[in-house]
């Protein structure tokens, strides 16, 4: 009999695979098992469970794959468990209860620390995001390899105590590091690489290089040899760090005296450098340091990766091999050994590294010489400044233009509204074309039919989406790298769509989705976006070669998302919350950030950054109606501005109190002047006093909520000896005492009467003035409600 028993009804759900691994489908609830006492004394802390979530997949999409072992040495054998569950606010939840059966049954809890696309996947290279790293230090002495960690790579985010001990009575441990955002990519096999690289420095465990390698859970139980003890959260910091920064840190950390040893990969000294091969005579026979075939073949080697990343053409990279061949071989190799040795070298990091990519050749030619320009050339130029593309100097004949914004903030739908105005020839938001531009919208992330679904659901007046039909043209979400294939294909859509001139704009949403940073570790580098390298090369060798092919006098503008910064951080420099590496700002000409200044409120703030014109001050905007507009921005509370929107709610509050009690009133047969209303209910429904209540219905009257009844004898009450009478508000009826009977269904209701009103408020001088059609309700203009 095996000894993880499953109840009937969870059995029932479940299916089995080839490889005799229950797999749950769909989620049960494992609490359905029958209670029992606690033999243990141990229990799983759904606390920690929850925090350790929020470090390791807080922002991460998709499925976490969650594994249930029964712990050896207990004497039990069972099968392991397995179960996905999606990342998001009910992870925590599920994983508690997964965690409380298999406290039950005997069995760890562990996670492959990254998410996949659906249930069933848990390789290596099904993983899809990772946010966070780890290092395990289950040998040797325990505390000299944390303060290490500590010392060269700074404090991390949870100290784990696994459950384990070591030898010597040391509690195994397991260190995280939360990244700003999640790996993916490139980005995610960096990551997986500075795993290895950390394990082999201070001496842990080095399985954690690999993706699919699965941990314990912090707040679960472990249960080895029948110790059981909590997987333990010994510290938790509010620490983030940046996945291209660490890195760098991992590579200045030395290995531990003692219990570390150098990366695998790493330089020999006996390896000629590539900067001495390049410039060093080598004779044949030996006579130097290194042989000529050595040299050779570092040489044809380098110039064979600037052929295959697209740096050089075929034609460059062999003149240059055979240059190296007459200026640095004594004597030179014959040509016929020197194009079979290329060859092959070739063929085997084609074999290696994939296709080559191949360059697109630019349409602007490059200048035979360097421009320069003495200080009174540049003083007595008084030749007209270039039309700006979007004025004023936002968009510039060449420039390059950066919008970033979080997740969800309306960066695409804020795009798509700006480009058609543009398109159009139409301002939007105080950016002005020069004429109707012509608007090529490379976009990756929307869908043909939720595209033109999104376009036909943002309120554009129609001028606009007039002038604009076939200006402004768009692409489905694209399934492709702008690497050299990727280049040639956009290029040519481009050319399709504007086939007599270029377009004005060429617009990218968003640069994650398409990002070619060249091959990965080819010059050093990740390959990711958070590499400067790599970024650098997806600037200036995809996005500036793909302009200057199309039309060098056009406008790039690219779409990025933002990382988490505190409000503080945002408001001292926000364009610091762009994601990836700091080359992105060292080289656009406009940096536009949007975000919410107050997540509660429904105002976003464009803070603009301008390289090749004055400051702009940032605009608060905001969608009123379907369309964007800009808010004056002197509306905007600079001060207490939390405290002065608790305020206002809490007016907003009382005001629909009044209303709603003096309705009720009237359909029970009573009216109110101001004075008897005020007296009546002080201080109840959270009215306050007196006069508190008098000075909201003043306020009332005069937005035109409230009016007045300066006769009540239609409805009983006689005149009023107030100035004002009885209060009426919209929608307001009495009973009149007399009763109606249905002739079909035989109830009875009481008969009732509309209030109408006879005077109002002057919004101008206060005065009371006659209402010219009671039966009319008339609001002063802006304050309907």
């Amino acid at each position: 009999m095996p000894l993880l028993p499953m109840g009937c009804t969870l059995l029932g759900a479940a299916r089995m695979s080839d490889d005799k691994i229950i797999h749950f489908s769909p989620w049960q609830d494992f609490n359905d098992a029958p209670g029992a006492e606690d033999p243990f004394g141990v229990e799983p802390d759904p606390v920690q469970i929850a925090t350790f979530l929020d470090v390791v997949f807080g922002w991460c999409e998709g499925q976490i794959p969650v594994r249930g072992f029964v712990d050896m040495g207990q004497g039990k054998e069972g099968r392991p468990h397995n179960v996905w569950m999606d990342a998001d606010a009910t992870a925590a939840g599920k994983l508690a209860t997964f965690a409380n059966w298999a406290w039950r049954e005997g069995a760890a809890v562990y996670v492959i620390p990254g998410t996949v696309a659906g249930a069933g996947q848990a390789k290596a290279a099904e993983v899809l995001q990772m946010q966070a790293l780890v290092v395990d230090l289950d040998a040797g002495d325990i505390p000299a390899k944390l303060a290490h960690l500590l010392r060269h790579l700074g404090q991390p985010t949870l100290i784990i105590e696994s459950g384990g001990r070591t030898s010597e009575g040391a509690a195994k441990l397991h260190v995280w590091w939360k990244m700003t955002e999640p790996a993916e990519g490139a980005a995610l096999a960096s990551l997986c690489r500075l795993r290895g690289e950390i394990a082999l420095k201070v001496g842990g465990d080095t399985h954690f290089r690999s993706a699919h390698q699965p941990i314990r859970v912090a707040g679960t139980v472990y249960h080895k040899h029948g110790n059981q003890r909590l997987v333990q959260i010994r510290e938790h910091h509010s620490v983030e760090v940046d996945l291209d920064e660490f890195a760098e840190r991992v590579a200045e950390m030395p290995p531990l005296p003692g219990a570390g040893m150098v990366a695998s990969g790493s330089v020999t000294p006996d390896k000629p450098r590539l900067d001495d091969v390049l410039v060093t005579p080598v004779r044949e026979g030996g006579q130097d340091d290194w042989s000529r075939f050595e040299g050779a073949s570092a040489a044809i080697g380098h110039f064979i990766r600037m052929v295959h990343e697209g740096r050089m053409s075929k034609d460059e990279g062999w003149q240059a091999i055979c240059g190296y061949n007459s200026a640095m071989l004594r004597p030179s190799w014959p040509i016929e050994r020197l194009q079979r040795e290329s060859e092959r070298l070739w063929d085997l990091h084609v074999q290696k590294n994939g296709p080559p990519l191949v360059r697109l050749e630019s349409a602007a030619p490059a200048p035979s010489e360097m421009p320069t320009f003495t200080l009174g050339a540049l003083l007595d130029d008084a030749s007209p400044m270039p039309e700006d593309i979007i004025a004023p100097r936002v968009l510039t004949p060449g420039g390059l233009l950066v919008l970033g914004g979080a997740p969800k903030v309306g960066k695409s739908d804020l795009t798509i509204s700006w480009l058609v105005h543009m398109a159009a020839g139409q301002p939007f938001l105080g950016f002005t074309p020069p004429r109707p531009l012509r608007v090529f919208y490379l976009q990756a992330e929307i869908q043909y039919h939720y595209l033109r679904e999104r376009l036909g659901q943002i309120a554009l007046p129609a001028r606009v989406l007039a002038a604009a039909r076939d200006t402004f043209v768009a692409t489905p979400k694209l399934k492709l790298l702008l690497d050299a294939e990727g280049s040639i294909r956009v290029a040519r859509a481009i050319q399709a769509a504007f086939p007599d001139a270029g377009p004005d704009i060429i617009c990218i949403d968003p640069i994650r989705n398409i990002f070619d940073g060249g091959p990965a570790n080819s010059h050093g580098s990740s390959g990711g976006e958070n590499d400067n390298t790599a970024m650098m090369f997806f600037l200036k060798d995809r996005v500036e070669v793909l302009r200057d092919y199309i039309n060098p006098a056009c406008g790039v503008i690219l779409v990025h998302h933002t990382r988490k910064l505190s409000k503080q951080q945002l408001k001292d420099d926000p364009f610091l919350a762009l994601s990836g590496a700091s080359a992105l700002r060292g080289f656009y000409t406009s940096g536009l950030i949007l975000h919410r200044p107050d997540e509660d409120a429904p105002e976003r703030k464009l803070e603009i950054e301008l390289r090749n014109g004055p400051a702009l001050p940032s605009k608060l905007i905001d969608k009123v109606g379907g369309q964007w507009v800009e808010i004056n921005p002197m509306n905007e509370r600079l001060v207490r501005a939390e405290v002065g929107a608790k305020y206002d709610a809490e007016r907003v509050r009382k005001q629909e109190v009044i209303l709603s009690i003096l309705l009720e009133e009237a359909a029970e047969g009573r009216l109110y002047t101001v004075n008897q209303f005020a007296e009546v209910f002080e201080n109840k429904g959270g009215l306050g006093g007196k006069d508190a209540i008098r000075d909201r219905i003043a306020v009332q009257a005069t937005k035109g909520g409230i009016k007045f009844v300066r006769d009540g004898g239609p409805y009983g009450l006689g005149p009023s000896r107030s100035r004002f009478g009885y209060l009426c508000v919209e929608g307001m009826v009495m009973p009149t005492g007399g009763e109606e009977v249905d002739p079909e269904t035989g109830e009875v209701t009481p008969v009732r009467v509309a209030v109408l009103p006879t005077h109002y408020k002057s919004p101008q001088t206060g005065a009371l003035l006659e209402v010219e059609n009671p039966h009319v309700w008339v609001y002063p203009e802006g304050e309907r409600p």
